[in-house]
């Protein structure tokens, strides 16, 4: 079943060509009422990248969530191919739905070169194998919640996340804004940079405005907070695999205004930064 997963979400990320600037993608029910975030990021990256040289790769992506998306729907993409110079290439990309977008976004891409090097150290935290994985909720408790978190809760993911200090999502207690998770799609995927970097994308928007609310003692599942990505920026550094083990450090430096500031770090299991993250979401407390 997990490889099933897997191999769906690989094709989600394969978009069907319209025409030259125009993709199509369709969408996958991950248990949430609108398109996940993160499937619209890598499914932009990859219109993109599509209409770049093979020898360019993403460094950077923008983007502005605009509107919730509709699982039902496909979503087209539209890229504008902004500049290619002699060793980067920079381009637009707008996601549509039922005739408006719901994403804006800026990716740049950059022909592999030599320089300066350095990077700060990835934090110490036990091994993925040390850390217990997360168990599914019993059928009896699972059928005590609402529908919605039913859905989320209930259905098997293809990426396996374990976290450094696990905490009872349904029942938050109130902590520092800063937390490490490992992360890895859970069967392997193959060789090929541009899906390792599109399902990075995809992982990239889990767990980070969700760092935001660890100090007020809610979360995603409490039922009177209305939660949103409404930007997200991206940076990869160096070549990783998705499919091995990757361990994800956020903190959160400020919440105000109905809106929380999260940021990412991305390490490599030997220790390597290999992307960074920035987001910032609405967090607004309904009567």
């Amino acid at each position: 079943m997990t490889e099933n997963h897997v191999r769906e979400l690989v094709d989600l990320l394969h978009l069907e060509r319209l025409e030259d600037n125009l993709f199509r993608g369709q969408s996958r029910d991950i248990g949430t009422r609108f398109v996940f975030g993160g499937q619209v990021l890598g499914q932009a990256l990859s219109a993109a990248q599509q209409t770049v040289d093979s020898s360019r790769s993403a460094h950077s992506l923008h983007a502005y969530f605009l509107r919730a998306g509709d699982i039902d729907a496909p979503i087209v993409y539209s890229v504008e191919r902004t500049r290619d110079g002699g060793t980067f290439s920079s381009r637009r990309v707008v996601a549509i739905q039922h005739g408006q977008p719901i994403l804006n976004g800026s990716i740049s891409f950059q022909i592999e070169e030599e320089g300066f090097e350095h990077q700060t150290a990835m934090p110490e935290v036990p091994a993925p194998e040390d850390i217990a994985p997360m168990q599914p909720l019993p059928p009896d408790k699972l059928a005590k919640l609402p529908e919605k978190l039913q859905r989320w809760l209930g259905l098997e993911a293809p990426i396996e996340f374990r976290h450094v200090w696990p905490q009872d999502k349904l029942h938050p207690s109130k902590r520092p804004p800063y937390q490490h998770i490992w992360f890895r799609v859970a069967a392997p995927i193959g060789d090929s940079a541009v899906l390792h970097h599109a399902l990075l994308a995809y992982a990239s928007d889990f767990n980070l405005i969700g760092t935001a609310t660890l100090p007020h003692g809610i979360s995603y599942y409490t039922h009177n907070v209305q939660m949103a990505s409404l930007d997200h920026a991206l940076w990869f550094h160096r070549p990783f695999r998705v499919d091995e083990w990757l361990l994800y450090s956020f903190d959160s430096p400020t919440a105000q205004g109905a809106r929380g500031l999260a940021r990412g770090q991305i390490f490599s299991r030997d220790g390597r930064l290999v992307a960074s993250t920035v987001q910032e979401g609405l967090i607004r407390l309904r009567n």
